[in-house]
């Protein structure tokens, strides 16, 4: 029996109370003609109403397309959703009460669909604590309609994790290219894979059902087993969608470089003007490193892309987009999720693996509110109800994590001319405040992980602290006292901080490709007198030659020479590499410094081969040392006897 039926048909099975869960990603892979359907049958017949609607992405426009279609007080009874940001009809009902809304971390849900088709009573996640995810601050609480807890603090082999109640789903709404009779569905013009694989087992083993929305139909048994990616068996109906109603982004119709197809030249991407905005995407890709895989989030921090472009650094890091993206270009706009002239695809749970494992060397962020702690609001601000994305996933595990935005919103205007930064106009809302209003980011709790934190904007950079932010970097042209501490509602930690690079406020390329390599020893190494402790940040460091080792040997022994005793030491060697020429000689430098200078050492990388061949280098030079996973671990080795 041919699964392909008319819409109205597909859309009828829905019943009153739902649970209803929807596959996409802002505007990529949305199933428009099945959200369109139910949208009218809502306004003709007046149901389904009650429905509870779930969605890892935010789908729509930020006007009337996407989920906005559904944004009607009876037909939605609760929203479980990731992202707020680009559905207002939706988000409007959040803020007055007229549904039950809960805001769970992206990764969170798309794990959700995969434990709720195994039959799992729920997820269990780090994701979210010390945020307003955890239930001892808000339980991912929306509104006070929501009153019923989907979130439980527990301990499991002594720490602390978040549950996550799963639930059935009744219906899910997915997305594909090409189906056959069968019910077999392709994806082979899509931008992203997305959880569609995941919701589709979830309904399925629910007892649901599944319809699909796709552009085109195939006789059965011609599409060819190794592209489909929905078995038919999983499917219940496809409905054939007119062109208007399935762009592959709300910006194209299909552009084949979103899909794979084909690679386009990156000279068609367009140079950013050198404004406040550039300037800060300049700064922040200098953070960048060698061979590291990064994440940009949306808005400004898409920008990095472009400037990565316009240095000529595209093959010495791969660029991500938590949906399931790896290489390529990071799309901004209605394209954001997508990449252009991406290397892989993966479905959008298997991307939250890699996230919430660690996987990512750095990421990219925007924000709203900072506090003198380092928390970050991006999720909630007055009336707005945006909600965290992937926000949380990404930034609790990135081994570095950089926020990217202006020092102030709302009107700032500014000049840049002979390499100096002029504020012509401040704007009306200042985002570094006493108490931001939801902690989308824990600052408390990343420093006593001991990862690297930047907050990077137009006129000055700050760093993450065990005790708050230190004040690091101003920009030329910029008062420190007036047009900073003046305007800042804490007293940040100030020791001498230094201009930003003069090369990101001249119009020229920054040559970053060059100084991408630099080992950068001066910034990598620091002393800590209270405890005793040596810092060396190894991370993302390329040691090709011999300059490189004598440059290393130096900074140490100018560090802790004049100490005239032991220290302990913390070696971070994340992403590290030396040139396979000189890897015997560095060997033979560590064992020179830890046998002058070290009384205890730990080292740490969550690269297992890393580890394992630096651990083989020092046995062999009967060189005593711990090599573990994280900073903490090494912490605590570090102090134990």
């Amino acid at each position: 029996m041919s699964k392909i039926m008319p819409a109205e048909d597909a859309i009828a099975l829905i019943q009153p109370g739902d649970v209803l869960a929807v596959s996409g990603y802002g505007t990529n892979g949305v199933p428009e003609k099945l959200l369109a359907e139910l949208q009218g049958r809502f306004k003709e017949a007046g149901t389904p109403d009650g429905l509870t609607l779930v969605f890892a992405g935010g789908i729509g426009d930020a006007k009337d397309r996407g989920l906005n279609r559904l944004g009607h007080e009876t037909l939605l009874k609760r929203v479980i959703a990731g992202h707020y940001g680009l559905i207002p009809a939706i988000e409007r009902l959040a803020v007055d009460n007229k549904i039950e809304a809960y805001n769970l971390p992206e990764g969170v849900i798309t794990h959700l669909y995969r434990d709720i088709a195994a039959g799992k009573p729920g997820t269990l996640s780090k994701v979210g604590l010390d945020t307003f995810v955890d239930p001892r601050i808000e339980g991912a609480k929306v509104n006070q309609a929501a009153v019923e807890d989907i979130v439980e603090l527990v301990t499991l082999n002594g720490e602390e994790t978040l549950f996550f109640k799963g639930f059935p789903i009744d219906v899910a709404f997915i997305r594909g290219t090409t189906a056959d009779q069968a019910g077999n569905i392709t994806m082979e013009k899509e931008s992203l894979r997305l959880e569609t694989l995941a919701m589709a087992l979830a309904a399925r083993n629910s007892g649901g059902i599944v319809i699909c929305q796709v552009e085109r139909v195939a006789q059965e048994d011609t599409l060819d087993a190794r592209r489909i990616r929905i078995p038919g068996i999983l499917v219940d109906c496809v409905v054939v969608a007119e062109p208007e109603f399935h762009m592959q982004t709300y910006n194209n119709q299909y552009n084949p470089a979103l899909s794979g197809e084909l690679k386009l030249p990156l000279e068609s991407l367009p140079s950013l003007a050198l404004d406040e905005r550039k300037v800060i995407a300049r700064r922040a890709a200098m953070e960048l490193t060698p061979q590291s895989v990064v994440n940009l989030g949306l808005g400004l921090p898409s920008m990095i892309g472009n400037v990565t472009n316009e240095e000529k650094i595209f093959d010495q890091i791969t660029l991500t987009v938590d949906p399931g993206v790896f290489g390529g270009v990071p799309m901004g706009g209605y394209d954001f999720g997508a990449s252009m002239n991406f290397c892989a695809a993966i479905d959008h749970p298997y991307q939250f693996d890699f996230i919430d494992g660690g996987g990512l060397d750095s990421a990219y962020l925007g924000f709203a509110e900072c506090d003198g702690a380092g928390n970050i609001n991006a999720s909630r601000f007055s009336n707005r109800v945006s909600g965290c994305g992937g926000f949380i996933n990404i930034t609790q595990n990135s081994k570095k994590v950089v926020f990217v935005g202006t020092f102030t919103s709302g009107g700032l205007k500014t000049e840049i001319r002979d390499g100096r930064l002029t504020i012509t106009q401040e704007g009306k809302h200042r985002k570094f405040v006493n108490e931001i209003g939801q902690v989308t980011f824990s600052g408390p709790r990343a420093a006593a992980q001991g990862r690297p934190v930047h907050y990077v904007t137009e006129r000055c950079v700050f760093t993450l602290r065990p005790d708050g932010l230190e004040l690091t970097e101003v920009a030329p042209g910029i008062d420190i006292r007036s047009q900073i501490l003046e305007l800042l509602p804490f007293t940040p930690i100030l020791d001498d901080p230094i201009p930003m690079s003069a090369a990101i406020f001249q119009p020229e390329a920054m040559n970053l490709r060059e100084t991408l390599h630099d080992i950068a020893i001066d910034e990598r190494i620091s002393y800590d007198r209270q405890t005793n402790t040596l810092f060396l940040n190894f991370a993302g460091m390329r040691v090709k030659t011999q300059e490189d080792l004598d440059r290393i040997k130096i900074a140490v022994d100018e560090t802790l020479e004049p100490l005239g005793k032991r220290v302990n030491a913390i070696v971070n060697y994340d992403s590290f590499w030396t040139d396979p020429d000189i890897a015997d000689k560095y060997l033979d430098l560590v064992r020179y410094v830890q046998e002058r200078y070290y009384l205890k050492v730990s080292r740490y990388t969550t690269s297992g081969f890393t580890r394992i061949k630096l651990s083989k280098g020092l046995n062999e030079r009967n060189v005593a040392h711990e090599m573990v996973q994280d900073f903490v671990q090494a912490e605590e080795n570090l102090r134990s006897d």
